[in-house]
């Protein structure tokens, strides 16, 4: 059996996973629970830093794209299922490309996932005239979590999942069954559900988007390089092409 197919593991906690998760549940704990609880009236800390795409075209609060990454509900299941799937994804992730990568991927999941709800959102508006959909607050590490599962699939395609912890599939399987989920649900359902399917799919879209981007802005760069390199190794040949063995520089 080969090290793709090898059983889901509980990988190490890797530093920027760590950290993301500290940030996360101190913000649940010390914002939600207490000061949005105990403190505020209305629901001021999701108002102000939940993302609203209302506030976004009404009054560029441009900050929410980044900060209700970093906001859950009160349900412990949102905070929990979000922290342990950046726990389990994100940590193999970042062994495998290095934190700085994986940083960089992380946060582009979640921000354009959160660009492309509000975009979609205020065509909807455009469409219909309904803005209810518009004041709802969006919060949650989802977008970037979802944005994860796709890379996790592409790397680890053939590494063995236990679906609902019986069925064996293969990780590639598995993340098309969210993906086929998430969009069901969106249909079903469309923007009056509690749950923010079009972000989670932002986070597929978008990541999806990043990686191809970069795999062909690498590519090229290589090419480019292997080209230099070339150019380079013929005008020494060239130069030296009376001596009686070539020299070849990198």
């Amino acid at each position: 059996m080969s090290q793709q197919q090898v059983q889901f593991q509980i990988p190490k906690l890797t530093p920027v996973v760590k950290k993301l998760i500290i940030i996360n549940v101190a913000v649940w704990v010390i914002g939600v629970l207490i000061i949005q609880q105990y403190f505020f009236e209305k629901d001021n800390l999701f108002l102000w830093f939940g993302l609203q795409p209302v506030t976004i075209f009404a009054k560029f609060w441009l900050w929410e794209f980044f900060t209700y990454m970093f906001l859950h509900s009160n349900s412990l299941f949102h905070v929990l299922f979000n922290m342990l799937m950046l726990w389990m994804l994100g940590s193999e992730l970042e062994q495998r490309w290095g934190s700085r990568f994986f940083f960089i991927y992380y946060m582009v999941c979640g921000v354009g996932a959160g660009i492309l709800y509000t975009l979609i959102m205020g065509v909807y508006y455009l469409i219909t005239k309904n803005g209810v959909p518009l004041y709802s607050p969006v919060v949650g590490a989802s977008g970037a979590v979802y944005g994860l599962f796709l890379a996790y699939g592409i790397i680890f395609a053939d590494r063995l999942i236990y679906f609902f912890g019986i069925f064996p599939l293969k990780a590639k399987y598995f993340v098309m069954i969210l993906g086929v989920i998430e969009l069901l649900s969106l249909l079903s359902s469309g923007f009056s559900s509690e749950v923010a399917n079009l972000a989670h799919l932002g986070g597929v879209i978008v990541g999806f988007l990043f990686l191809t981007f970069w795999v062909r802005n690498k590519g090229q760069r290589l090419r480019k390089k292997t080209n230099r390199h070339g150019r380079k190794l013929k005008l020494v040949v060239d130069n030296d092409k009376n001596s009686r063995e070539p020299k070849y520089w990198n």
